[in-house]
């Protein structure tokens, strides 16, 4: 689902909230949720789930599967998201 999308669906379910304050609530939301995993913080949202950042270690001699030569990785960030008990079973429940 795309940002205009949220942002229309947001709109409907609450008519009174104009949809330039959606934005900006939806905007602030996300600049949260960004600035909290660039400085490494754990975000939880209880009936969603769990987003944290997980450090990748450095791979010395990985493999290019392409020509075969040996080659370094650095290691990286990556987020992850762990979804909640909740939303699990509200997407099995539709099945």
């Amino acid at each position: 689902m795309s940002k205009p999308k949220i942002i229309k669906e947001l709109k409907n379910k609450n008519p009174n909230i104009s949809k330039k304050n959606l934005e900006k609530i939806f905007d602030l939301f996300l600049q949260e949720l960004t600035e909290s995993l660039i400085n490494k913080k754990h975000i939880q949202i209880k009936s969603l789930g769990h987003f944290f950042v997980k450090e990748i270690k450095a791979k010395p001699k990985a493999r290019n599967p392409q020509s075969g030569e040996i080659i370094y990785v650095p290691k990286r960030n990556k987020v992850r998201f762990r979804a909640s008990k909740r939303l699990k079973e509200l997407i099995n429940k539709q099945l």
